[in-house]
């Protein structure tokens, strides 16, 4: 696949591709809340600096999940509408992986903040999946085998010293500062390790079903 449009809306931050061929045009910015007004009119301006119209792409990328709920509803929505339109398919890519691939390091745990007191974490090595993505307390995410690991994204940032006391040795690193970003995203749609489907068969992966904590929840000690 030559042309695509690949766009991650999991986090606080906006990515977007769009690729033709080899040359990547590509948006990368924290948005907050803003990801529904700023994502199309991103998007065509990308589309413009490659020359390229919205009718020539062949298929749209996302991540879908797990991440920030609205975030995650609003990028699915997105690339499903316009494949729709386009009549293309779209191509959905676990956030993590995507996370994991936009680090130069072989061998991964992305870790994305789920608040709550809890993350979101998944292994790989060389970008093939070892530990499955999963929800977990800081202290009782599972521990890879061997070392030379890093450990990268949100919740590395929001639980950086309990995740360090649980994963000790086997850590090489922490970048509490990545994020998911639309050219891994590109890399890993292209990989054919993730299948196309049609936009209406398109799903998220929420990993968690519950989005805040009830008021006698937040009260206990």
């Amino acid at each position: 696949m030559n042309n695509l449009v690949a766009l991650d809306t999991s986090t606080e931050y906006l990515s977007l591709t769009v690729a033709a061929g080899s040359v990547l045009r590509s948006h990368h910015a924290q948005v907050g809340q803003q990801h529904a007004e700023a994502t199309l009119p991103t998007l065509h301006r990308l589309l413009a600096e490659q020359g390229l119209s919205a009718q020539a792409l062949e298929v749209i990328a996302f991540g879908n999940g797990p991440g920030a709920f609205t975030g995650l509803r609003i990028g699915c929505g997105l690339a499903q509408g316009l494949a729709l339109a386009l009549g293309i398919p779209v191509i959905p890519v676990s956030t993590l992986a995507v996370l994991a691939a936009s680090v130069p390091a072989s061998r991964v745990l992305a870790c994305l903040d789920a608040r709550m007191g809890q993350v979101y974490y998944a292994g790989y090595v060389d970008g093939e999946e070892v530990l499955a993505p999963g929800l977990y307390t800081p202290d009782e995410v599972p521990l890879p085998s061997g070392d030379g690991w890093w450990l990268v994204g949100s919740g590395a940032a929001a639980h950086s010293q309990a995740l360090q006391t649980r994963l000790g040795g086997c850590l090489a690193g922490v970048d509490g500062q990545a994020t998911p970003h639309a050219e891994a995203l590109v890399a890993l749609a292209r990989s054919g390790r993730w299948p196309a489907c049609a936009p209406d068969a398109a799903e998220l992966c929420y990993v968690r079903d519950k989005v805040a904590l009830k008021t006698h929840e937040r009260l206990k000690p």
